[in-house]
Parts: structure tokens; sequence; C-alpha cells
């Protein structure tokens, strides 16, 4: 048996930190990061075996068995012996708070996302200690994904219940079944997690994950130089050789099931005409920026969609196009008369974001527009009425339209709910009308139709546009056997983590 003084700490230098470690509050890249290691879902995405296939096939996490009872009904048999970072063992009652109305799944939970992905469920029973089923209101195609995937981890009633009391209403710490647990967060400084050797999935293989916070990428790349960091994230493209040429660290990327985006605001007073917006997006040449700032390893995908989609996947919509001339005769008709846009972004949150913007900004100008470089170091607190165009990114959460465009552009995606950028346009009711569609169906030919028109409504309409699925890149020290996945999930589990050290 492997004690924690005979094994690693590792070190991870990462851009920024969860505000909170809350899994289905911190639905982000630098949340899901963390929280992937202290949580666990009922079904996971198999992203390392060959039949695995990128993430599509789903495998047993919490959950040892589900199966379909009928239409609406699915029945999922919980592990045996696990236990949570306190003590207390999981139970059906732990899951069915996990997905209740008050916590995730209602239109006013206190978790705001979660009714993105939950609000299909009618009701989570718990059948027996070990058996739970999930009833959703109508036939949903994607309740196991979707139990696989984010805002899905499962935390324990008790223990949320008496931290919400202190915390405000939602606990910033809950506790989980993962590999790692909490030991110490200090904001903008670093999470130090611990190992739980407890874990149903084996004994972790390091004692302890430190996650630090570095926001300039040239200072996480000398602290992996320097051996102060086991693996660093969001290499930029132009360091990779650096990285390579050195013997004892590498670097490891790969494209991720996520796209860079720019929203861009309805209501404001510029923006508010369609043929605004759709200039804007005919005026950006993503494989110039492909070329510029990722070398050409980005990809440009087909529109708002993802060929992991499969027989949802539209190889034939005319996705994003890059029409200058299309876009000076868009701004004329609309008699855009030089009015100020502006332009709001983090300079270091996604990577390349900043240059992408000096970019974009000029190609804008080029076309006719007067546009404005506005940087922050965070969105938070501040409204966002008063911002015209900012950065975003939008991740598939599973392999289906109802994962991507709807998840994140329907009803309870932030766009409609949160900032309320995309609001009150001529396509918006049609949109919404077929997502329920959508995501209410087992039907393929009904599915694709819902979802190819949806594609082409979002394009018309340009609440925003997809720059590009970035090439997520790490450097690691080579003895240190890790994968990446394609989703921002650092995997820390022993089939992914081991250490070739003495």
């Amino acid at each position: 048996m492997a004690f924690a003084q005979d094994r690693h700490d590792l070190v991870v230098g990462v851009a920024d930190l969860p505000a909170t470690l809350e899994p289905g509050k911190e639905l982000s890249n630098v949340g899901t990061r963390v929280n992937y290691s202290i949580f666990d879902t009922l079904i996971r995405r198999d992203f390392l075996s060959a039949e695995g296939g990128g993430g599509s096939t789903l495998i047993p996490g919490l959950a040892t068995s589900w199966s379909r009872i009928d239409d609406l009904t699915l029945e999922v048999k919980l592990r045996e012996g696990v236990t949570f970072h306190n003590g207390a063992a999981l139970t059906a009652e732990d899951i069915v708070f996990t997905f209740s109305p008050q916590r995730l799944s209602g239109e006013n939970a206190l978790l705001p996302e979660g009714p993105a992905y939950f609000s299909v469920l009618d009701e989570v029973v718990a059948v027996d200690p070990l058996t739970v089923r999930f009833v959703t209101k109508a036939p949903d195609p994607l309740l196991e994904q979707r139990l696989a995937s984010w805002a899905s981890w499962v935390v324990n009633k008790a223990d949320w219940e008496a931290k919400a009391a202190t915390d405000g209403g939602v606990p910033m710490f809950p506790v989980g079944t993962g590999p790692y647990m909490l030991e110490s967060y200090k904001a903008d400084e670093a999470i130090h997690l611990v190992a739980f050797d407890d874990y149903f999935g084996g004994m972790p293989t390091a004692a302890s994950v430190t996650f630090r916070e570095v926001p300039e990428p040239s200072t996480r790349v000398a602290g992996l130089v320097s051996g102060e960091f086991d693996i660093v994230t969001n290499v930029a493209p132009d360091q990779i050789d650096q990285i390579n040429g050195y013997d004892d660290i590498e670097t490891r990327s790969v494209v991720l099931a996520n796209s860079h985006v720019l929203v861009y605001n309805v209501t404001d007073t510029v923006l508010d005409d369609i043929r605004i917006r759709q200039a804007m997006n005919l005026g950006i040449d993503r494989e110039l920026l492909n070329q510029a700032l990722w070398g050409g390893q980005a990809v440009v995908p087909n529109g708002h969609q993802y060929p992991e989609y499969g027989d949802m996947y539209n190889p034939d919509h005319v996705g994003l196009e890059y029409a200058p001339d299309r876009a000076r005769a868009l701004l004329a008709e609309a008699g855009y008369n030089g009015e100020l846009i502006r332009y709001t972004t983090q300079p270091n949150y996604y990577l390349n974001s900043l240059p992408a913007a000096q970019a974009i900004i000029e190609m804008w100008k080029e076309i006719g527009l007067n546009v404005e470089l506005n940087v922050v170091e965070s969105f938070s607190g501040i409204d966002p009425s008063t911002l015209q165009v900012r950065t975003w990114s939008n991740s598939t959460r599973y392999p289906d339209p109802v994962g991507g465009l709807w998840n994140v552009w329907g009803p309870f995606g932030s766009a409609q709910r949160a900032n309320k950028s995309w609001i009150g346009t001529e396509n918006l009711a049609r949109f919404n009308e077929l997502g329920a569609i959508l995501q209410s169906t087992v039907d393929l030919e009904t599915r694709q139709q819902a979802a190819w028109e949806m594609l082409e409504l979002w394009k018309t309409d340009a609440p925003g546009t997809i720059l590009y699925q970035p090439l997520e890149t790490y450097g690691v020290a080579k003895d240190v056997n890790w994968q990446p996945y394609t989703f921002y999930y650092m995997d820390l589990r022993p089939e992914n983590l081991s250490f070739n050290r003495d």
C-alpha cells in the first residue's frame, strides 16, 4: 500500500481560479478543471479508450448500471460503499437532492445555470438506498448524456444544506466523492487538494494537487522550465517549440470541443439592427486568425455544430463566411454612420483573446466600422447591458445540438436569461420553439429538421458568432503520465495520472 509520503505532490500552473467550488455553479473552463477531481457523476464519458471515441461512449461512475423503464423513466443503480469526503455514505437521497428543483432543475433553482441541463426533469425518486429513478417531462434522448455532463456532479445533501445556511444560500465548498478533497482555498492564489484515499476508483496516485494562479503565460512557462510546475495550462502556439526544446518537459495538445465566440448585445442602440450584426460576422477572416494566432492548428467549425454530433451534424450548413464586400453593402443598407462599437475582452482568461480582438477590430475597420477596444480584468460586477461586444466560449456539453447551441443560447442560457443580450429579435421565438422540440423527441428526422433550422436562425439573427475551436496546449513534465481531454476537464484519477519518478 502506498502512503502519502511516498507519493508526489502535483503542482499545476493555471491562468485563473474559480470563485467557488460548487460544481453546479462554477460551470466554466477554470471551474470544471478543478472540480473534476473533487466530484463524480453518476455516468462518465470515456475519453481514454479507443472504444470511447473521444468521449462519446458512456461508462459507469457513481452508478454501476442504468436502464430505461419506459419513454420517460431511467432507473439508475448506485455503486455500493462510496463515501463522501466527510465520511458520509452515498445514498439515493444525495442523488435526489443533487438534482432537486431547489438546487438545480427548477425554474428558480439556486444554481441558475442548472435548468439549462435539467429542466427536462419532472421528478427524481429514491426507490431504495441504492436505486434512483429519473422521470422526464417528455421523452429525452439525452438524459444519460446529461447525467455524464456539466452540472451533474453529485453533492452530499446534509453537508450542502448545512453549509448553505452559513454561506448565503449556496455553499462555496461542498464535499464530493472524487479522488481529491479540498485542503485550502486562497482566492486569486491557489487551491490545494489532498488525496482521498477512500476513493472508490482506487487510491489517488498523487499525495496532493495544487492549482496555482499565474495569469501571465510566460511566467507559467518559466515555472515549468524551472520545475516549479508539473503541468501548465493555456500554452500559446508560439511557445510550443520552446517547450519541446527541453529534455525534461514537452507539450501535449488537443483541439477542444469548445469554441471561442463573440456575443453581441442585440438591444444596444447600434447593434439592434440585424444587418450590422450580420456585417460584423461577414467581416471576420477566421482562417487568417487561425493561421496567425494558432499556426493553423485551431479548427474553424461549420457553424455552431461539431462532427461529434454524428447523425445530428449538418455538413451542408453554410456556416462561417468571410465576405467583406457583402458586409460593406449591409452596413450601407443599414445606414450605419460611424457609431462607436466597443469590443470588451479580458487579457488572459481565453488564450489569444487579446490579439484576436486587436486583429478583428482592424478587420472591422476595413469594412467601415468604428470600433474601440476595451480590456477589463474581469466581467464580474459589469452590467451586461452596457457591453456591446464581449468575448465568451461555448462548449458542447454532450455530443448533440442540445448540448451546444440549445444549451448555451436557449432560454436557460445566459444570452437569454442572465445578460439578456439576445432577446426580442424576430427569429428568437421560433428558435425557442424548435429547441423545445429538439430536446423532447427521439425521432431522428424531426430532431434533424429542428436542429438544422435552429442553425440557420442563429446565423441569420446573429446574436454572436463563433471564431474557432482553439488548440488547447499543456506544458507537462515528461515524467508525468497524463493525457488531456477534448474538454477542460483535468482528469487526475488513477487511470490517467502516474509518475515515472524515483
